[in-house]
């Protein structure tokens, strides 16, 4: 028993500390790292890197010589020729063997091989940048689904407080009622105005839920897995309007993997119209050969006859192209139209990026501009509910007044919310065009 109880004890201590592990919560940086690491495309495309790698390890291995091997086998019958006297010989079986090695070496291809090299390496830097474009591509939408959460959060903060200082005017006015300070009615109004206060809040924790849920399925976890996101605290965010030089910021974006992409596809095709043009110039190769054969109708021994008909081999080989249905020229015009293909390729991603930047730039000016006016408002909004509850505690206005000025300032404060998170939010989308990654650290 006493080992028995040994084992469940470590079960136990296993099972909470997974528990533990699920309960923890996530910081933004662990969420970008969750997705990036664990999602199917990145995945795909890592597969596709691996096979870039193993065609530029194969298109080095182009230098090497070839070295091929056969050993035949041969029974005939019938007529036949005995090599011994060349004297023909009648419905006689006859057998013979033969081995033979042979080499080929290309001493000259117009530079296909040593631009096939480059192009496969170029190939393996475009994998590698496509992993690295989906890769922040996942960083924005995990940042943007994760703000989201922290906007949900601190409006559910907000109702639960709205809603616990209506249920504390509740008993307020209750002992107005009882006063004489205050109508019945007035009371009824302040308990319509708690029940749109428990609406509110109910609202907020189903979007809360949802956000998550969201942010869920963007990291792709298991289903059961309990998650949740780490304090919503940002007070240590920056929410000051900081002016950026336009041109500047498209300078530094520029090496945004997107970028880089279309500047490898266009050394790509210069490498490739190259490979195609040399496909054109004459080729010289080395081959070195050795055979021998056994045959039946001597009369020697296997090795005897394989050391004496030895025939090795060496040569040199000269390919002219000359005609081939214009199949060359064809390749070589159609690889210069890709090289002109992808110079205006990088010039529209260029295009694309000014037009990104520009637009995330007026986004956040406007965001911030809103943020600021949300907050003006959000202090008119809270000025205007003191003086009503003030005046409603006196008897000098109804519930209708005390409802529609606690509407108008969770309102207020929800419309704050929103902008500060959008702002938050277009700073995070500027600061990835600066430093090419999105920031994780409030």
């Amino acid at each position: 028993m006493g080992h028995l109880n040994r084992i469940l004890m470590v079960c136990i201590a296993f099972l909470l500390c997974q528990f533990a592990v699920a309960q923890q919560k996530w910081s933004l940086e662990r969420c970008i790292r969750y997705a990036q690491e664990n999602n199917l495309q990145v995945k795909q495309m890592e597969l596709s890197q691996e096979q870039a790698n193993n065609n530029l390890k194969a298109a080095k291995l182009e230098f090497f010589p070839t070295l091929n091997a056969s050993i035949g086998y041969n029974m005939s019958w019938g007529r036949s020729v005995n090599l011994n006297d060349l004297e023909i010989v009648e419905n006689k079986l006859s057998q013979s063997s033969s081995a033979n090695l042979s080499s080929s070496l290309p001493l000259f291809e117009g530079m296909r091989k040593q631009n096939n090299i480059k192009s496969n390496a170029k190939q393996l830097e475009i994998t590698r940048a496509n992993i690295d474009n989906l890769k922040d591509n996942i960083s924005i939408s995990i940042a943007k689904g994760y703000l989201q959460v922290l906007l949900s959060t601190e409006i559910e903060r907000s109702a639960e407080e709205s809603y616990r200082n209506v249920e504390a005017q509740v008993a307020r006015t209750q002992e107005l009622v009882d006063a004489g300070l205050q109508t019945y009615s007035s009371l009824l109004e302040v308990k319509s105005q708690l029940a749109n206060e428990n609406l509110q809040l109910v609202t907020a924790r189903n979007n809360r839920k949802s956000a998550l849920l969201e942010l869920t399925q963007l990291l792709n976890l298991p289903t059961g897995t309990k998650f949740d996101i780490e304090d919503p605290s940002i007070e240590n965010v920056p929410l000051e309007w900081e002016d950026e030089n336009l041109e500047e910021l498209l300078s530094k974006a520029k090496s945004l993997p997107r970028i880089r992409k279309a500047e490898l596809e266009l050394e790509l095709s210069k490498l490739q119209y190259k490979i195609q043009k040399g496909a054109a110039l004459p080729t010289i190769s080395l081959n070195a050969g050795y055979g021998t054969y056994y045959s039946d109708n001597q009369n020697t021994s296997l090795f005897t006859q394989f050391d004496n008909n030895r025939n090795p081999s060496l040569g040199f080989g000269l390919s002219i192209p000359i005609f081939n249905n214009r199949r060359t020229n064809t390749a070589i015009k159609n690889a210069r139209s890709n090289m002109k293909s992808s110079q205006i390729g990088v010039g529209i991603a260029m295009q694309e990026l000014k037009k990104e930047i520009q637009l995330a730039y007026n986004e956040a000016m406007a965001s911030h501009g809103k943020m600021e006016a949300a907050s003006s408002n959000v202090e008119a909004a809270r000025e205007s509910f003191n003086y009503t509850t003030e005046k409603f505690n006196l008897g000098l206005l109804n519930g209708t007044d005390y409802s529609t000025a606690k509407t108008n300032l969770f309102k207020a404060e929800s419309e704050y919310l929103q902008s500060k998170y959008q702002y938050i939010f277009q700073q995070k989308i500027m600061e990835y065009y600066k430093t090419g990654y999105v920031e994780t650290e409030n």
